[in-house]
């Protein structure tokens, strides 16, 4: 995990809710590898999109959705 990862996934993580950790850690890890390999784009990014949302405490959203509208612009 490299250094914008680490702090992508703390600052995911605090914003989960507590009964989904796990899944969170889990699709975490599904993406960085993903990252690594060099297959994360942007239809990756829109099919994942859901499952990070359906997990994040709801005052959390819009923080969240900013973050990840941030990375998204940076994909093919």
């Amino acid at each position: 995990m490299n250094q914008g990862q680490e702090l992508f996934y703390n600052f995911f993580i605090e914003r989960v809710k507590d009964d989904n950790k796990e899944e969170a850690k889990s699709l975490l890890e599904d993406s960085f590898e993903k990252q690594a390999e060099g297959t994360f784009d942007r239809t990756y990014f829109q099919e994942i999109m859901p499952k990070f949302f359906a997990i994040v405490k709801p005052e959390a959203v819009e923080e969240v959705k900013k973050a990840m509208d941030h990375f998204a612009s940076s994909l093919k």
